[in-house]
Formats: C-alpha cells, sequence, structure tokens
C-alpha cells in the first residue's frame, strides 16, 4: 500500500523482462532522442564557427585559405541541417546516421584545420566533443572506430600540410598527443557507456520489481473483503478498491476521473478522520451509513510515520461479519440439530404409531377422538421439521447438470398443480428461448416447489395469479428466473428476516422453506433473493447458463 497509483484494472502482465518502445528501425525511442540532441550541438558549432569567422575576425581561423575554410562551415552547417530532417524522417538506420555524422565532422574539421594552418588554430580539440558524444550515443559500440579514424585524418592531414604549405611547421607530436586524446576520449566514453547501460538495466529491473510489487499490491487490496480508501494530505481520496466503492455507493474509477474529496463523499468518515488526527488513540463505536443503512467498523492507518502524508482507512462490514457468525452458529446448530433430529424421530414414529391405534379404539368405542387428532397433527408437524433438517444436512454436495429449464420448468408445474390440486391455470410461464441452465434437477426441484408453494399460498388463487418470467442477465452471462404472485406482498418489516431459519409466517409452517432454498442455490453457485421493490411477492433466482457450467 506504498503507491497511491489508482486501483483500476491492471493492464499489463507481471513481466520479468524490459521491453522498451520501439520504432520501425528496431531502435528505442530515447536513442533517437539522444541523437537529436548531439546534431543540435553539431548546428550550434557550426553556427558559431560562421559567427566568429563572419563578425569576430579572428585571425587564427582560415589563415592559410579563408575561402576554403568558409566553404567547410557551409558545408558543415548544411550538412547539420540536412541531418535533423534524416533523424525527423529516420531514413536511414540509427547506426548509419551517427556513422555519416561523425564522419562528416571528422571531413569539415579536417578542412577547417587545413584552411587554418594546422593544430595551432585549436580546431582540432572540438573533435574531442564530438568523439565523447558519438561515443556515448551509440553506448560504446563504434567509439574507438571513431577515434581511428579521426586520429588517421589528423595524421594524413597534418603530413599533407607539411608537404604542400611551405611556412608550415611539422606538428607531428602535438598531432601524437592529440591523437592519444582522441582515444583516451573514446575510451573513456566506451567505458562510461558500459557503466550507462548497466546503471539502466538495473534500473528497469528494480522498476520491474516495482511494478510487480505494485500490481500484487493492487490485486491484493481488490480482494479484501472490506473496503480500503487511501487518502491524501489534502482529504482528496487517492485509491479504492472495488469494496469500498460497493459500500459508500462510490462512481468505479474511470482514467479521466477527477479526485473525489472525502468531506464531499462521505462526510460522516471525513470527521472521524479529523478526530483522529486530534487524538490517535480515540476508538470509535460503529458508523451506520445511511444511504446503505449498513454499520461499518472504521480503521485509520498512517501511511508513514506522519500521518499528515496520508493516511489509509478500513472500512469493516459489520453485516457480512454478522452473516458469517451467524453461518457458523448455524453450522454448528446444525450438526446438533442433526444429532438431535436423528434422537427425536423413532420416538416421533412411536407417539404417532399410539396415536393412531388409541384413535381406531376410539373410532370402535364410538367416542370423542379430537384430542387423539390434535396429537397426530403435531407429530406430523415435528416429523416434518425433523424431515426439513435432515434434508437440509444432505444437500451440500451438488450434482449440476445442464437441461432445458423452460421445458423442465413446464412439466413440473404440471406435477406440482396435480399433487396440490391447484388449477393449472393460475401459473403462467412466458415463452422463450432462453438458454440451458445448469443446475442439480433435485434441488431445483425443491426450490420451485417451496417458490410455487409460497406463491400460492399469498395469491389471490385466480387464473395468471403466479407468472414466471426467465430472462438473460444485462450482461448476458446468467438467468433470472423470476416467480411474482398478485398477493399483498411482503411487509418492508419483515423482508429482513425471510431468509432466517425458523422465521415463518404461516400456522402450520416450519420457517425452513425458504432458507433451504437459499441454501440449496448458493450450492449450485446461484442466488435467491426477494425483490424489494416490487409491490407484490417477486422472487428471483439468477442461476448460470450452459456455456459457464461447462
Amino acid at each position: 500500500m506504498s503507491t497511491l497509483a489508482n486501483l483500476s484494472p491492471i493492464k499489463q502482465p507481471l513481466s520479468s523482462h524490459p521491453a522498451p518502445a520501439r520504432n520501425d528501425a528496431g531502435i528505442a525511442s530515447h536513442y533517437w532522442r539522444s541523437l537529436t540532441y548531439f546534431n543540435i550541438y553539431r548546428l550550434l558549432i557550426g553556427v558559431s564557427l560562421l559567427i566568429v569567422t563572419l563578425k569576430a575576425g579572428f585571425i587564427d581561423f582560415g589563415t592559410h585559405q579563408y575561402t576554403l575554410f568558409l566553404y567547410a562551415c557551409y558545408g558543415h552547417f548544411i550538412s547539420s541541417g540536412i541531418s535533423m530532417v534524416l533523424i525527423k524522417w529516420r531514413i536511414p538506420a540509427f547506426d548509419w546516421q551517427l556513422i555519416i555524422q561523425v564522419f562528416s565532422d571528422i571531413a569539415f574539421f579536417s578542412l577547417m584545420l587545413y584552411a587554418s594552418g594546422g593544430l595551432q588554430s585549436g580546431l582540432g580539440v572540438v573533435l574531442l566533443v564530438t568523439l565523447a558524444g558519438a561515443g556515448l550515443i551509440s553506448r560504446g559500440r563504434l567509439a574507438l572506430f571513431f577515434a581511428a579514424v579521426a586520429t588517421i585524418s589528423l595524421l594524413l592531414l597534418e603530413t599533407y600540410s607539411w608537404l604542400t604549405i611551405q611556412s608550415h611547421q611539422a606538428q607531428f607530436s602535438q598531432a601524437g598527443l592529440m591523437s592519444m586524446a582522441y582515444f583516451a576520449v573514446a575510451w573513456l566514453a566506451f567505458r562510461l557507456s558500459k557503466r550507462t547501460i548497466a546503471s539502466e538495466q538495473l534500473a528497469q529491473e528494480r522498476g520491474i520489481d516495482l511494478a510487480n510489487m505494485a500490481q500484487v499490491n493492487q490485486l491484493v487490496i481488490q480482494d479484501l473483503q472490506e473496503g480500503v480508501l487511501v487518502v491524501d494530505r489534502h482529504g482528496f481520496i487517492r485509491q479504492r478498491n472495488g469494496y469500498a466503492e460497493k459500500l459508500l455507493d462510490l462512481k468505479p474509477v474511470s482514467g479521466s476521473a477527477e479526485r473525489l474529496k472525502l468531506s464531499d463523499s462521505v462526510p460522516e468518515i471525513a470527521d472521524r478522520l479529523a478526530s483522529w488526527q486530534n487524538n490517535s488513540n480515540i476508538q470509535f463505536d460503529l458508523l451506520r451509513l445511511a444511504h446503505r443503512n449498513a454499520l461499518v467498523r472504521t480503521r485509520f492507518h498512517p501511511i508513514q510515520a506522519d500521518f499528515r502524508n496520508g493516511v489509509v482507512i478500513f472500512l469493516e462490514d459489520m453485516g457480512r461479519v454478522q452473516v458469517q457468525l451467524q453461518q457458523l452458529k448455524l453450522a454448528a446448530l446444525g450438526r446438533l440439530t442433526v444429532n438431535i433430529a436423528h434422537e427425536i424421530r423413532n420416538p416421533l414414529s412411536a407417539i404417532n404409531h399410539a396415536a393412531e391405534l388409541l384413535g381406531e379404539e376410539q373410532l370402535e368405542a364410538n367416542l370423542d377422538s379430537r384430542l387423539v387428532r390434535i396429537i397426530c397433527e403435531n407429530t406430523q408437524r415435528l416429523n416434518k421439521i425433523v424431515n426439513d433438517v435432515l434434508q437440509l444436512s444432505r444437500s451440500n454436495v451438488a450434482k449440476p447438470d445442464i437441461f432445458d429449464v423452460q421445458d423442465y420448468i413446464r412439466k413440473f408445474l404440471e406435477e406440482f398443480c396435480e399433487a396440490e390440486k391447484i388449477d393449472p391455470g393460475v401459473f403462467i410461464l412466458s415463452n422463450s428461448d432462453e438458454p440451458l441452465i445448469c443446475f442439480d434437477r433435485d434441488h431445483f426441484n425443491r426450490v420451485l416447489w417451496n417458490l410455487c408453494r409460497n406463491a400460492w399460498r399469498h395469491c389471490r388463487q385466480q387464473a395468471g395469479s403466479v407468472r414466471i418470467r426467465l430472462e438473460k442477465t444485462i450482461d448476458g452471462g446468467d438467468l433470472c428466473i423470476d416467480i411474482m404472485d398478485d398477493g399483498p406482498g411482503v411487509d418492508p418489516q419483515q423482508s429482513k428476516q425471510l431468509f432466517e431459519p425458523f422465521f415463518t409466517t404461516a400456522s402450520d409452517g416450519t420457517g425452513l422453506g425458504l432458507f433451504i432454498a437459499r441454501e440449496l442455490c448458493e450450492n449450485n453457485q446461484a442466488s435467491l433473493d426477494h425483490v424489494e421493490e416490487s409491490t407484490s411477492g417477486h422472487f428471483r433466482i439468477i442461476c448460470r447458463i450452459k456455456k459457464l457450467c461447462q
């Protein structure tokens, strides 16, 4: 969490080797940029020599042949200008352009040296800068080669000047020293370039390591089951994960999204942050978010020793924690209940059998059998609860199958209406060409049976009172199965308790039907929820389609 980059989806995979951007010629763009700067230096040198020669009137330049010196200056300037155009077009290749520019400098400066009477003009020193720059740009590959060419050119020039200029005094010792300087500069450029290459490779490796670490941090933060906000010292949200966006109802991060201010987006958390900055030992109560009516626990941690450099805010959804605790309790209770159910079932069977025998004796004696009927009804109800609990314990493993959901529901409705003595016209199944679904057939049958029985119990029990609709989700990845009735709907105060075990509004209900139905859906990687926006009874199953099951 040391980085403050935007927690957006990661676009590039982890990499172990640098991959610099390359142009059509296969050379990294920064190589061409270095060559451009080198050629700008050549242009400046050419312009400076022309200005000094034409305006300042230095007598050391062009003392032997002034016209030749001017022509060489003009040629050097024109060559530099042409090189700028060729660099922009990147024609020819990088290495050839560098060779042409260095050779041009050697040739034109050799002419200038000859036109100025030799090494006493001091122009030979200018080639030192050219050789050093060329060696660095070429990463040392051609440095010694350029130095050798410059040395040969200087020695030939000195020999030719000694032979053709009568008043010229041979300066072979100076030429030798200058040649040694050329090789020394080239060697230093070669070593420096090697060191530079090693530093660049190390920097790239470190950069990749940091990028990979930042990428791993982002993946870990995004996968956290609690909200994470990174707030800078000015109060702007620099980072947030998807869970925080869901909790705080923030817009998803986009590349052009403006930074959000914490005090504008979530003022209650901003107030707590200000209080914590004044007293880091303060203990906060649970915070209820108004827009979601959810309880969260807030924790604040400074990014560095001083919280003014930024703060990481953790938002723990207590509702999710309570659900997890409830699941653990239910799991433990389920194991206990299964053991108890096995112990209760045998006495219940004995009581029910004895009540039936007692009822037969009273029937023969023409006595009132009301008490016996009460015993039988309650034993049957207890037996139903025991069966539901036992079924719940056996529903952990799903065996998904692929089948046509519309054809399956049509056959199910026929069996259900016949078993429950219901007019088939009560149920309406919308015709569609939805895809095949992936679900355990037995589980799917039990879920539908429970939902359809609830819908029949609370609807007006007229033709078309219960509608079953099939449609894909917006992204097309799942299938929605909506079961709607025309009844009064669910009391909003009771909607959050619908799927709790042993919660029921029916006098003869066990309170396990919807709970078991949701558990069966979750075992098949599906979901079952009550649609609260509806004014009538409306339950929705979202399950996988065939392509996601395979």
